[in-house]
């Protein structure tokens, strides 16, 4: 079967991508589409060392540039940091995702830490908030760009189990709102809002569970993901040049559900 991150058409070529938590997950899959359609790359999470594994990869596969670099995406300060070294080394940015995010799990909803409370806020909304206002006031005074913010169904549907990531991803929808109106005409911002997607994460779960539980989605299933990447690149691409503040379910049909 071939996916759909083969043999695309260059429609990012000469663009530079930057995209937070890339070296995993659906960070991953939208890296190498990026890179695919011919942008470079900047490869932002953590663990450097994961980082330089995918940039290596895509350089290799692909014939583009990938700067991989270690942020933790929810210390404020950091952002500043980020952002000046990509400037420095590539001269601008084209396409931001953030998709960096965290959901730990938890007994209880008492038993919720205000550590933890912190960190889920932290790196779901306060950092891609200082990332996006950093970059697209860029982009604003330059040539304009694609902000795609990686939101979740939670923020929408959510459950006892993940309230402060659902919260914190609500806020996040309202983020992609108002800095499409702050940014715009130049800059276009919007939001992939993912249903569970079987990523690295999914390991841990019980296939028997999540099969269970996706017969009641209009899919019947969970995304691959690489099924993130036909909305990614359309919010990134030119292809999407008439849609701002917006936010895309990709969801295998979840939020269409009344209960």
């Amino acid at each position: 079967m071939q996916t759909q991150t083969e043999h695309p058409e260059q429609v990012l070529a000469g663009r530079i991508a930057v995209v937070t938590g890339g070296s995993r997950g659906l960070g991953k899959e939208m890296v190498r589409a990026f890179a695919a359609r011919g942008a470079d790359v900047v490869i932002v999470s953590r663990k450097l060392e994961n980082c330089e594994a995918l940039a290596t990869e895509v350089r290799s596969e692909f014939g583009v540039t990938a700067l991989p670099i270690s942020c933790h995406m929810g210390d404020w300060d950091a952002q500043d940091g980020l952002v000046e070294r990509i400037y420095g080394e590539l001269g601008r940015v084209d396409v931001l995702v953030n998709n960096a995010g965290m959901s730990p799990l938890y007994p209880s909803l008492v038993d919720v830490s205000e550590e933890l409370f912190d960190k889920v806020v932290s790196v779901n909304l306060k950092g891609p908030f200082r990332l996006t206002a950093l970059v697209g006031s860029r982009m604003d005074s330059g040539d304009g760009g694609s902000i795609i913010n990686i939101s979740s169904i939670a923020a929408e549907r959510p459950t006892p189990s993940d309230l402060p990531y659902g919260a914190a991803k609500a806020g996040l929808q309202v983020l992609t709102k108002g800095f499409a109106q702050a940014y715009g005409p130049n800059v276009r911002v919007n939001a992939i809002m993912a249903g569970p997607f079987l990523t690295d994460v999914s390991k841990h779960w019980s296939m028997d569970a999540v099969a269970e539980k996706s017969k009641a989605y209009p899919l019947q299933r969970f995304g691959r993901p690489d099924e993130i990447v036909g909305a990614a690149v359309y919010l990134a691409s030119s292809a999407s040049s008439f849609t701002t503040g917006a936010v895309i379910a990709v969801d295998g049909g979840r939020s269409s559900m009344t209960t």
